[in-house]
C-alpha cells in the first residue's frame, strides 16, 4: 500500500509538471519512471542521472542564469566549490580544491585564467511551497579576477542575467571588483553582493557594506555575509539568485537561437563549443548554421557541464550547454556568433564587444599573424591582454603542446604621421623604415585609464611611479580612512611589462590595479635598433619615448653583453636611433696564446704570429654569426620599461 501511495504522488507530481510546461517541453516527456530515480534530493551529495525529458521540466522561469564575479583571490572558485557541493553537483570532500579550474597552469598558479560554466540543480522551498516544488535549473559561471582576463568576464556575462559579486570582508572593494561591477551593471544584470571570508580575524564586514553604498549605491541589507572555507552563510546564496534574479528571456516557440561563448578544440571530440539558448530548443541530429560564417553544420552531441560534459540529447530555451557539430577547428567558432536553424533566417544576436575572430591555444583573446624575422626566421605576432596573459599563454605553448618559444620585446600599435602627411599604424617596430627623405612629422601613442587603489601610507611613492612612467593624474579620492582610489591617464607602452610589479613592490602588496583603454596621445617617440657588429637584430628593435631612450639603450646593451657568448673574434653590441649610436659595449674575443711554442728567438717571429691571428680574427668576424640565447629575450622584457 505504500507503494501505491507513493506511485500516486509521483503520478500526480508529474501531472502538475506538464501542465506547467510549455508544449514543447511535454511533447519531450517519454520516459517518467526515469524521472522518479532522479527524484533524489542533492542536498545529500547524490549525483543526479540527467535526461532530455529531464530538462524538459526546467521552462525559462525555472532557470536562473548567474555568474561570480571579483578582485583577483577574493574567494570565487572556493564558493563556487561550495555551491557545487551544496547542489550535490559534486561530492564533498571531493579532495581538488578549485573543482572549475580544470588548465594546469591555473592549479600551478592559483588563479582563474578561463571562465568555466557548471549546471546544478536545486530545490528552493518557500513556507508557502511544500516538498513537491519542482527544482530550479543554474547555470553557474565561474570567472578570472586579474585585469589581463576581464575578457572573459565581458563574454561571460552575455549569458548571465545576474552575478554574485563577491568581496572579501578584510580587504574590501579594490580595483577588479570596480571593473567587474560596471561590467555587469552596463550589461543591465541584477547585482546581488556578497561578503566572502568573515571568518578571518580581520574581517571587517561593516565597514565593506559602507564602501559599497558609497561607491556602488547598494543597500547594504542586501549584502550577504558568507564564508566560503567554513560554509558560514552559503545556505542563503542560492535562494538569493532565485528570487533576485530574473529568468533568462526567450521564446520557446520561436527558431532556435544561440549565443557562442566560448570553443575548445578536443583531441577525440573537435571542436566543442558552449553555447547560451536564446530562443527555440536545439535536438541532436539538427542542422544548424553560422550567421558569421554561413557555414552549416548538424549537431552530433549536446548537453550540459554537469560539472562534466553530460549528454542529453537536447537544451532548452534559457538553458547552457555545449554543442559538438563537427567543426574542423576553432577559427570557425567566432565567439560571440548566432548559431541558428539552417535554411532559416533570423535576427543575429548581438555581438560581444570584446570578441575577437581569430582564435589559438583555445584563448579567443590572442591574435595571431604569420611573421618572418631575419634574426628569428618564421614566427608569429601575438596580441596580448597584458604580461600575465602573456606568460600564461606562453606556459600553456610549453605544458599543453611540448612547444619552447622565444619571446621578444612587447610591443603597442603607434601612429606615424609623415611630414608629406600620410599616416602609418605600426605594430612592428622593425617594419618602421629608418628612411631619411620621409620626416617623421609627429607620433601617436595609446594610453589606458588606470585605477589605483591603495592605503593611504603608500600615496607618495605610487604618485612618483606614475609620474616616472609619464602619468598624467585625473582622480585623487579617499575611499575611507584607511584607503586612497587613483586614476590616471598613462601610456600603454608604461605598463604592459613591469609597472604592476613595481607597484605591488612599493606598496607591499597591497595595491590593486584596473585599467581600460583610452585614446592615443601625441609623444616624442623614436625608433631604438640593437646592432651586433654593425648588423641590426630586427627583433630587438623597438620604440621609446625620447627622454627615455639613452637610459633603455644603456641597459639594453649592457644585458645583452651578459647572454651573448663568447666567440672567437670580437662582438661590438650597439643601440642606435638612426645613424647615431647612443650606448656601446664590446664583447672581447676568445684568445688562443700562439705564442705558447715560443720559448725565446728573434721577436719579429712573436709579431708575425700575432699578425697572422689578428687577420684571422677579422675574417672570421665578417663571415661569423652570433647566436643570441633566450634567456637574452626573457631579460630585455624586463628592461625596455624598468625604472
Amino acid at each position: 500500500m505504500a507503494g501505491a501511495a507513493a506511485l500516486r504522488r509521483s503520478a500526480r507530481r508529474i501531472s502538475r509538471h506538464l501542465a506547467a510546461a510549455p508544449a514543447f517541453c511535454r511533447s519531450a516527456l517519454q520516459q517518467p519512471e526515469r524521472l522518479l530515480s532522479s527524484q533524489a534530493s542533492p542536498e545529500h551529495g547524490a549525483r543526479v542521472a540527467v535526461s532530455g525529458s529531464e530538462l524538459a521540466l526546467y521552462p525559462p522561469e525555472r532557470v536562473r542564469n548567474f555568474s561570480i564575479i571579483a578582485h583577483v583571490d577574493h574567494g570565487k572558485s572556493t564558493l563556487a566549490d561550495r555551491l557545487l557541493e551544496l547542489t550535490g553537483t559534486i561530492q564533498k570532500g571531493h579532495g581538488q580544491p578549485q573543482y572549475l579550474d580544470k588548465l594546469q597552469v591555473e592549479r600551478e598558479r592559483g588563479i582563474t585564467v578561463k571562465a568555466q560554466t557548471a549546471t546544478m540543480f536545486y530545490r528552493h522551498i518557500t513556507a508557502s511551497q511544500d516538498s513537491d516544488t519542482p527544482r530550479y535549473l543554474l547555470n553557474l559561471i565561474d570567472t578570472p579576477g586579474h585585469v589581463d582576463f576581464s575578457y572573459e568576464v565581458s563574454r561571460s556575462l552575455a549569458a548571465c542575467q545576474g552575478a554574485l559579486l563577491v568581496v572579501d570582508a578584510a580587504q574590501g572593494v579594490q580595483a577588479q571588483t570596480i571593473a567587474n561591477f560596471y561590467l555587469a551593471f552596463e550589461s543591465n544584470l541584477s547585482i546581488i553582493p556578497v561578503i566572502n571570508k568573515i571568518d578571518q580575524p580581520t574581517a571587517d564586514p561593516d565597514n565593506v557594506k559602507d564602501q559599497l553604498k558609497r561607491l556602488f549605491d547598494i543597500d547594504p541589507s542586501e549584502a550577504l555575509l558568507t564564508s566560503a572555507k567554513t560554509g558560514k552563510g552559503l545556505e542563503q546564496v542560492l535562494p538569493a539568485v532565485i528570487e533576485r534574479i530574473p529568468s533568462p528571456p526567450g521564446k520557446c516557440d520561436a527558431p532556435v537561437r544561440m549565443l557562442l561563448l566560448d570553443s575548445y578544440y578536443d583531441e577525440y571530440k573537435g571542436v566543442i563549443c558552449h553555447v547560451a539558448v536564446v530562443d527555440g530548443a536545439l535536438r541532436k541530429g539538427d542542422k544548424i548554421a553560422s550567421a558569421a560564417t554561413g557555414r552549416a553544420y548538424e549537431v552530433l552531441d549536446l548537453g550540459i557541464m554537469h560539472p562534466e560534459l553530460t549528454p542529453t540529447g537536447v537544451l532548452y530555451t534559457g538553458q547552457v550547454g555545449y554543442v559538438i557539430s563537427g567543426m574542423r577547428s576553432t577559427k570557425e567558432a567566432r565567439i560571440g556568433d548566432t548559431l541558428h536553424q539552417a535554411k532559416r533566417t533570423v535576427e543575429p544576436l548581438p555581438a560581444l564587444s570584446h570578441a575577437i575572430e581569430k582564435l589559438t591555444c583555445n584563448d579567443a583573446s590572442v591574435s595571431v599573424t604569420k611573421e618572418t624575422s631575419n634574426a628569428l626566421g618564421m614566427g608569429f605576432r601575438c596580441g596580448f591582454l597584458g604580461l600575465l596573459h602573456m606568460d600564461v599563454f606562453h606556459q600553456r605553448l610549453e605544458q599543453e603542446y611540448g612547444a619552447q618559444v622565444i619571446s621578444t620585446i612587447p610591443t603597442v600599435p603607434y601612429i606615424f604621421e609623415y611630414g608629406d602627411g600620410s599616416k602609418v599604424q605600426v605594430e612592428n617596430p622593425a617594419a618602421l623604415a629608418s628612411n631619411p627623405r620621409k620626416r617623421v612629422a609627429a607620433c601617436w601613442e595609446p594610453t589606458v585609464i588606470a585605477t589605483i587603489i591603495i592605503p593611504s601610507e603608500y600615496v607618495g611613492p605610487v604618485i612618483m611611479l606614475c609620474s616616472e612612467r609619464r602619468g598624467e593624474q585625473l582622480e585623487y579620492t579617499f575611499i575611507d580612512a584607511q584607503r586612497a582610489l587613483l586614476k590616471y591617464r598613462l601610456p600603454l607602452k608604461e605598463i604592459i611589462v613591469d609597472f604592476y610589479n613595481e607597484l605591488k613592490g612599493i606598496t607591499s602588496g597591497y595595491a590593486t590595479f584596473d585599467y581600460e583603454d583610452s585614446e592615443y596621445q601625441q609623444s616624442e617617440l623614436v625608433k631604438m635598433d640593437i646592432l651586433l657588429n654593425g648588423q641590426p637584430v630586427d627583433a630587438m628593435a623597438t620604440i621609446v619615448h625620447n627622454q627615455k631612450a639613452q637610459r633603455v639603450g644603456k641597459e639594453l646593451v649592457e644585458k645583452l653583453k651578459k647572454f651573448i657568448e663568447r666567440q672567437m673574434f670580437e662582438i661590438t653590441i650597439q643601440a642606435a636611433i638612426g645613424s647615431k649610436v647612443i650606448a656601446r659595449e664590446t664583447l672581447s674575443a676568445m684568445r688562443k696564446n700562439v705564442l705558447a711554442k715560443c720559448y725565446g728567438g728573434d721577436i719579429t717571429r712573436k709579431k708575425k704570429l700575432l699578425e697572422k691571428q689578428k687577420e684571422g680574427k677579422k675574417r672570421m668576424k665578417r663571415v661569423g654569426s652570433v647566436d643570441i640565447p633566450q634567456e637574452a629575450f626573457h631579460e630585455l622584457l624586463k628592461v625596455s620599461n624598468s625604472k
